[in-house]
């Protein structure tokens, strides 16, 4: 039985939690919210529907144009952009309709990372010698780039790194508060050879993917394993991301009130 029962009711308006949905804290509290998910991905979607919450979909306008180097820690970039994404859809649903203001407003951002740091790599270095610094894997260009990534990782290991930010409306200034979360998942590869790389660049799954590959289609052919949680390498940590709402609903007054 999900959250209304056998007995037939009045929906409220905005109703984004779904029958199947686990009773949790959180997922209680959002039923008759108005959540909106600021990202026009179908994985991240599709996920987060898995799990019982199928919010309003408004794409953010922001433009992803963050300095990658002006990070000094690589793991903040994506979390910045999620945060940014947020804050932008937030002000923009509120400015066009005050009376009908977001409860929750979600938005992500992931991004692949070559070389991870120390302590997670399996590479072996001297005591005193500096690990290579992260760097951050875009999509392709075209095919020859995107075989060129698969060549840099083929036998070696990459981190996928997914920043969740929350907006959710407070009595005070600004009149919103923001929370966020990161989820680092390291990815893998076999040794594969290269025929078997090309015929995957053949196929252009790769070519709008951060990193050159999708986990979750053919790419998954190349990858030996993870360490970690899949759904954030597929583009969104859910199980994190349910049990920091939880922790939201008991230790912010303001979350999701009334």
């Amino acid at each position: 039985m999900g959250f209304f029962g056998s007995k037939k009711v009045e929906l409220p308006k905005h109703n984004p939690v779904l029958e199947h949905a686990l009773k949790t804290p959180a997922l209680q509290k959002l039923v008759g919210k108005r959540v909106i998910l600021a990202s026009n991905s179908p994985r991240r979607r599709d996920i987060l529907r898995t799990f019982g919450l199928a919010p309003e979909i408004v794409p953010s306008t922001f433009e992803e144009t963050l300095p990658f180097g002006g990070f000094q820690d690589p793991h903040e970039y994506p979390v910045a952009t999620a945060t940014h994404k947020a804050v932008e859809v937030y002000e923009r649903l509120v400015n066009e309709n005050p009376d009908d203001a977001p409860d929750l407003v979600i938005a992500a951002d992931t991004v692949v990372l070559t070389h991870p740091p120390p302590g997670l790599s399996s590479t072996p270095r001297f005591v005193d010698e500096l690990p290579p610094p992260q760097d951050i894997l875009e999509k392709p260009t075209d095919k020859e780039d995107n075989l060129r990534m698969l060549l840099d990782l083929n036998g070696g290991v990459c981190e996928v790194v997914t920043g969740v930010s929350v907006v959710f409306p407070v009595l005070e200034a600004p009149g919103y508060k923001i929370k966020s979360i990161e989820e680092r998942t390291l990815v893998h590869f076999a040794q594969n050879e290269h025929s078997l790389l090309e015929a995957y660049v053949e196929s252009g799954e790769g070519k709008d993917r951060a990193g050159g590959f999708a986990i979750q289609g053919l790419g998954g052919m190349l990858v030996s394993k993870i360490d970690g949680d899949y759904q954030n390498v597929v583009g969104f940590p859910a199980a994190s991301f349910f049990k920091f709402l939880d922790v939201l609903v008991e230790e912010e007054v303001d979350f999701l009130s009334d």
